[in-house]
């Protein structure tokens, strides 16, 4: 456009001035070998513009011609890409109305020519493993895995897959190549927390729960739900493997996870194991100064015995601010029975029948109430304990 408008400039300043030359027309004379050429200055200008146009002309005839060539030389490949993204489109329809058999199709075919194949062939993946089809999907992430850019992903999918299929075992390989740690990504971890829950491997888990908690990969409900599974169960099989198994595990716990009221007891539990009763009541006592955990108490009288009088005493200092609590009236209503004072045993699943009424607690009123000769009341129990739902 610019290159016009200055033609343009020229021919209008040439006509403006023409008639200013016109009385002196001047003279050009050029000589070449035994050529020779004589002409006004106006006719030599002229000539001058129209070799030019004409050189133009020509240079915009061959490059014409020259993208003639080329193109219907790379036509073909272009008919193709065309081709790559309309099954693509296709593809991503059917993808989107979980049309399985025509995604897998269309993203397969859009995949040869296609701008990014790793896209189509992840897509193809896809649609495969919901029809069951393992061969082709595997063969699928396997051509994809030869983008260098994309060997993390299919790992990852294929792990994926693979858990959903339930091959636990094939999918902890692929894990494990993938070696999740506290720097891999928020994918990664989040397949390493649900392989390890279902696998049971609790000591792999417990090390990746900080980064899974930093990173926010479940909610925090979940998280304390997943945090509480995993120290269970690590301090429960420790507890069954030996006591320097038990004194590791407990000692690997956070100081505020082994203020936890129900971690406590499986560790006191696991001391008594070991003949360390003393040290168990001991950290027992601890804890019921701060909070009656109902896990402790049901523990309580699990561990201690009738000769054990300082956690009773300890206990009856709550029997006021803790008389409608179920599981307090419990404890004290076993620990009773250990000393067979069978009348406060009575008292107590009295109270827990009028807090909770169970069959279970019913049926533990009438077999005290059977002990101390009162028949007729026990009768009564019995009767509730049929009539109770649970």
């Amino acid at each position: 456009m610019i290159k016009i408008l200055a033609y343009v400039i020229i021919i209008l300043i040439g006509f403006c001035i023409s008639p200013f030359i016109i009385g002196n027309t001047g003279y050009i004379y050029i000589a070449a070998g035994e050529y020779q050429i004589e002409t006004s200055l106006v006719f030599g200008l002229l000539g001058l513009v129209l070799f030019y146009c004409a050189l133009q002309l020509t240079e915009w005839l061959i490059i014409f011609l020259l993208n003639i060539v080329i193109n219907s030389r790379y036509l073909p490949e272009r008919w193709r890409k065309e081709a790559a993204k309309k099954h693509t489109l296709q593809g991503a329809l059917a993808l989107a109305e979980e049309d399985w058999p025509s995604a897998e199709k269309a993203m397969a075919k859009g995949a040869a020519k296609g701008e990014l194949p790793a896209l189509n062939l992840f897509a193809a993946a896809r649609a495969a493993h919901h029809q069951k089809n393992t061969d082709s999907r595997d063969k699928y992430l396997a051509e994809a895995a030869k983008d260098p850019l994309a060997k993390t992903a299919v790992k990852t999918s294929k792990t994926r897959y693979l858990i959903q299929q339930g091959k636990l075992t094939e999918a902890r390989a692929e894990l494990d190549a993938l070696n999740p740690t506290s720097k891999s990504k928020s994918p990664v971890l989040k397949l390493a927390l649900d392989l390890y829950q279902l696998q049971d491997d609790w000591q792999a888990l417990k090390i990746l729960l900080p980064a899974i908690k930093k990173r926010q990969i479940i909610s925090e409900k979940q998280y304390e739900e997943v945090e509480h599974t995993t120290n269970t169960a690590l301090l429960t099989a420790a507890s069954q493997h030996g006591e320097q198994e038990l004194e590791k595990c407990w000692h690997w716990l956070s100081k505020t996870e082994r203020n936890q009221p129900h971690l406590i007891s499986i560790y006191a539990r696991g001391l008594c194991q070991y003949d360390r009763k003393k040290d168990a009541i001991k950290i027992i006592n601890k804890s019921l100064k701060t909070d009656l955990h109902p896990a402790l108490l049901a523990d309580i009288p699990k561990i201690i015995d009738a000769d054990d009088e300082d956690i009773r005493k300890l206990l009856a200092r709550f029997e006021q601010s803790h008389e409608h609590d179920v599981d307090y009236q419990i404890c004290l209503a076993k620990l009773a029975q250990q000393k067979r004072d069978i009348k406060v045993v009575k008292n107590h699943w009295y109270s827990v029948c009028q807090i909770s009424p169970k069959r279970e607690y019913f049926l533990a009123l009438a077999q005290a109430q059977e002990q101390l000769g009162e028949n007729a009341a026990a009768l009564q129990s019995y009767r509730k304990a049929a009539n109770c739902s649970d």
